[in-house]
């Protein structure tokens, strides 16, 4: 039917005129088979079968079976009739050039099988079929000498769909039209179908709409695709010729034949939008390119191809459908649903390809005025008109009158879809800045507390600046600041706290996330603590009409329960007294108290008035600062620096140095954990009265030292109280560092007065009153205190009191002293108080005694010397005198006796009839290891100092007059107490 002989003859005429034709066409086809279409089978079956079903204008059906190692495809539509066959068998020559919609259009799409078979056929149902051969087609040509050379030049390959030949043994399967059969040449072959028929998916009947469905039986197993379930937008036209003649002047002469263009745009719906993993990523021209598209849809669109099929010819054609790719697909995001799922198809601006970023290119640049973001308020509008904050649906919705253009929840705030449309997004701190103003003037306190309730508080620091309605009808910006009615609150009437100045939350405002954000509970101590309830306690003297700040100021120190000088700060509420003239409540006086009594009646006190005790009660009166007895001052953590301990005590300042000079040089101040102290002292007359109280608890407390952590470790320094009455003559007239106690130390007696009787002696102690010289010596200062008084020489003391005082100096530590201008000394056996510039100096020696018998004397155990000489900065005896000896004299040996009695005593000694030193006549001297003496106790203390037994001089001396007496002294020695060994 398909005059397959006149055909065959035609080809084999050509090639054997022209042997060069042969190869031409046996290189194309094997161009073809193996490059540009060599995975294409499938695709150009179906493209087959859609073209017949649009020409038959049937919905287009094909079934693909592979079994046996044979391909079947089956289809409906339009047989193959003569000018098919001649297209099939003629490369470069399509027979649907003239036909709109068709898919094929270049004329070698069926030169894929040629990749996996050497005997293809088709069969239409009503006529008979046509097939063709590689082995009968390579013996025409062997038969053909002219063609000898070509064909041993290819090895015996010949082109295999250039010679048709009938064939009527194919029977079409019922409920089809066209039957194509491929016995695939090896495993190989089999296994690249195999592959094909896997991969083939929706992009099938997307890319050629006259397909319906895709029928694939592989080994029994059976499966149909379609594309039901995509959402399509096509947009399609025809050239112009002005246009032909621009657009495709560098096109081939058959494509500006098919003057018209489509452009298609596919998404699946049941998969949120994405094709990844769906269908190949590529451009489909219409069937499938190596072009990457990396855009979340499928693309077909008639792209001019290079000559290979793969790629997309660059040029003013391909220009022109980008432009409409990108329009089609803005299209398509218009029509899908608009939800967040719709921000997956939004595209970047970089591509996988050139073509892939020149469509998004264009795309991006139309989306910012295109309408599709829903808003809660305003309908679908551009992204360039919308607003994106995060937050949760009912926060949103509280705020979309305010921000215009407000997406609703769901739509990520910082997906980056939302840039490429031009969203602004909106920071949660942004939001809070909006609302303010007349935005939200009609806004009642419910609503405030509503919008409460569904602020994102994630970031505290964002939302920190939110507006607050406040119970006076203000609205402020800020939580921080305002205070929040609680249930301790009570039955407080915002309206009783106006003349403070509080921001007090309207109640209806009332929320916990106020709390959160600064706002602090309104319980009576915090209303109390408040800056502005202090401002207005501060400003309150200076106030036009101070009485409802006072009466405000009371009913909260009555509501919070505040004791006396919990807050000290207090003492400035202005406060009517009973003259009726204001006084700062620290300038009044409970006319009941116990401290009226003692205070000095010059002082300018005020009494209470009589109405406000009888309102309020004393203890209200008192806790607010008026004097009911002493006021207390409590602190905490208070760092002892000039800058921040100020508590409004007489003298406060002295102290503090006084202590600091207690504590070694610091970095960081040191801290007193509890600081506590009575004020007011400097006013007290009666102090026998005053210490009575002040000597009991509570007061007792304030006279205690302080503990305080300096550089990690715990000192007790003197209180502030303490210092203080140490200071000053608040018993009998004369300050408590001057007096010792009745019971002290009778080594300080003569040097103290008596304290008085009937006052607690650990109170007396606490405040300076001397007890023990232990005591006196270990506090800061003490040493000098002694010296000082022993340099007073209106103070009584005698020989062995001073004796006892020189030893317990002499172990102090000279660092602490400075050196004194006067000493105590004896001069000729006399005490008396002797000028440094007098020259005394410290015995260490008695042998030098004699020597320096004219100026005043420190004396104190010889071994003492030397140490009491650095803490006084006094000479020694031996450092102002030569003491030479500067006579002659007899080398005597020293009697036996003598030894028996001194161990340690030289075997020889320096008889002088008369013993000179430094040209002056002494009894002895131990000079230079020698022993000099004149006389029988000059002998013997000589003898006694040089043997280190000093104490045994008398017994020497008995002994060198009464030899005799030895075994009686040595007895005696026998007989001494074991404490004197």
């Amino acid at each position: 039917m398909f005059d397959t002989a006149r055909l065959r003859d035609t080809v084999l005429a050509a090639w054997t005129a022209s042997p060069a034709r042969f190869r031409e066409d046996a290189n194309a086809e094997e161009d073809f088979a193996l490059g540009g279409y060599r995975d294409r089978l499938v695709v150009e079956l179906a493209q087959n079968a859609a073209d017949a079903a649009l020409r038959a204008g049937v919905p287009g059906r094909l079934r693909l079976t592979l079994a046996d190692g044979v391909l079947l495809a089956a289809n409906v539509g339009a047989p193959l009739d003569q000018t098919g066959v001649e297209g099939l068998s003629t490369l470069r020559v399509s027979g649907k050039k003239d036909e709109a919609g068709a898919a094929g259009r270049f004329g070698v799409g069926f030169a894929a099988v040629v990749s996996v078979t050497d005997a293809p056929s088709i069969a239409p149902r009503a006529t008979g079929g046509v097939r063709w051969s590689r082995e009968e087609t390579a013996a025409l040509v062997a038969a053909r000498p002219e063609l000898a050379a070509e064909l041993e030049g290819r090895e015996g390959h010949v082109p295999l769909l250039r010679l048709p030949f009938s064939d009527d043994s194919l029977e079409v399967p019922e409920g089809f039209d066209t039957l194509v059969r491929l016995p695939l040449r090896d495993q190989s072959a089999e296994q690249a179908v195999r592959r094909m028929l896997e991969e083939a998916g929706p992009a099938l009947p997307l890319s050629m709409p006259a397909l319906e469905t895709v029928e694939i039986e592989v080994d029994g197993r059976t499966r149909t695709i379609s594309a039901e379930g995509w959402h399509v937008v096509a947009e399609s036209g025809t050239f112009t010729p002005e246009q032909v003649a621009e657009l495709f002047a560098d096109r081939p002469t058959e494509e500006r034949a098919r003057p018209y263009w489509e452009v298609r745009w596919a998404v699946p719906g049941d998969r949120r939008g994405d094709v990844r993993g769906v269908v190949h990523r590529v451009v489909h021209a219409p069937t499938p390119s190596d072009e990457p598209l990396d855009l979340p849809a499928l693309l077909i669109a008639s792209f001019p191809m290079t000559t290979d099929r793969r790629h997309v010819a660059p040029g003013p054609l391909t220009d022109f459908l980008v432009a409409r790719a990108a329009e089609a697909y803005v299209r398509l995001l218009g029509e899908l649903p608009a939800t967040p799922d719709l921000l997956d198809l939004v595209p970047g601006l970089m591509g996988k390809g050139a073509l892939d970023a020149a469509i998004r290119r264009e795309i991006v640049r139309a989306l910012p005025d295109t309408p599709l973001l829903p808003t809660i308020s305003e309908g679908v509008v551009p992204g360039n008109q919308a607003r994106a904050v995060e937050g949760s649906a009912e926060f949103l919705a509280k705020i979309a009158g305010i921000v215009p253009g407000l997406l609703p929840a769901g739509w990520a705030s910082r997906h980056p879809a939302l840039t490429t449309l031009g969203v602004r997004r909106v920071d949660l701190a942004d939001v809070v800045d909006m609302l303010s103003g007349e935005a939200v003037e009609d806004k009642d306190p419910a609503w405030w507390r509503s919008l409460y309730e569904v602020l994102p508080a994630d970031d505290l620091e964002a939302v920190g600046a939110i507006a607050v309605p406040l119970a006076d009808g203000r609205l402020v910006r800020g939580p921080r600041g305002t205070l929040v009615l609680s249930q301790e609150s009570g039955t407080f009437d915002p309206a009783s706290l106006a003349p403070l100045g509080l921001r007090i939350v309207h109640p209806d405002a009332a929320h916990p996330l106020l709390l959160r954000l600064g706002a602090a509970e309104a319980t009576p101590r915090t209303v109390l603590e408040d800056p502005l309830t202090h401002a207005a306690v501060s400003e309150s003297l200076n106030s036009a009409d101070p009485e409802p700040v006072a009466q405000a100021v009371l009913a909260l120190v009555d509501a919070a329960g505040l004791t006396a000088g919990e807050a000290p700060w207090l003492a400035d509420l202005a406060l009517r007294g009973a003259d009726g003239e204001l006084y700062a409540a620290g300038e009044l006086l409970l006319a009941e108290g116990s401290l009226a009594g003692l205070i000095d009646p010059e002082v300018p006190f005020g009494v209470a008035a009589p109405d406000l005790v009888e309102k309020f009660g004393p203890h209200v009166l008192a806790a607010a600062g008026v004097l009911d007895g002493f006021a207390v001052v409590n602190d905490s953590d208070v760092l002892l620096d000039p800058a921040e301990c100020d508590h409004d005590l007489d003298l406060e300042d002295e102290w503090l140095e006084a202590v600091l000079d207690l504590l070694p040089d610091l970095d960081v101040p040191p801290v007193v954990r509890e600081f506590t102290a009575v004020r007011d002292l400097e006013y007290v007359a009666d102090w026998p009265n005053a210490l009575a109280l002040l000597s009991r608890p509570p007061l007792r407390a304030a006279l205690r030292p302080m503990r305080v952590l300096a550089a990690g470790e715990t000192v007790e320094v003197p209180s502030y109280t303490a210092w203080w009455l140490s200071r000053h003559p608040v018993l009998g007239g004369r300050r408590p560092t001057e007096l010792r106690l009745p019971t002290g130390d009778p080594l300080l007696f003569g040097l103290y007065g008596e304290a008085p009787a009937g006052i607690d002696e650990d109170a007396l102690k606490m405040i300076g009153v001397r007890s023990t010289l232990a005591d006196l010596l270990d506090s800061h200062g003490g040493p000098e205190e002694l010296l000082d008084l022993l340099a007073d020489s209106s103070l009584e003391v005698d020989r062995a009191q001073l004796r006892s005082l020189w030893i317990a100096l002499a172990a102090v530590d000279p660092a602490r002293v400075s050196p004194p201008e006067a000493v105590r000394a004896v001069l000729k056996g006399t005490v008396t108080v002797a000028d440094v510039g007098d020259g005394p100096v410290v015995v260490e020696a008695p042998d030098l005694l004699a020597l320096v018998e004219d100026r005043p004397l420190v004396l104190a155990p010889f071994d003492l010397a030397e140490a009491l000489s650095e803490v006084l900065d006094l000479p020694l005896a031996g450092e102002v005198v030569t003491g030479a000896v500067t006579s002659a004299g007899t080398e005597r040996p020293v009697p036996p006796e003598v030894r028996s009695l001194l161990p340690g005593a030289p075997a020889t000694y320096v008889e002088h009839d008369e013993l000179l030193v430094d040209g002056r006549p002494v009894p002895w001297r131990f000079f230079e290891g020698a022993v000099h003496a004149t006389g029988v106790d000059g002998l013997a203390r000589g003898l006694a100092w040089a043997a280190g037994q000093w104490g045994d001089r008398l017994a020497v001396a008995a002994l060198l007059r009464d030899p005799a007496r030895v075994p009686l002294l040595l007895a005696e020695a026998d007989l001494d107490p074991t404490a004197s060994l």
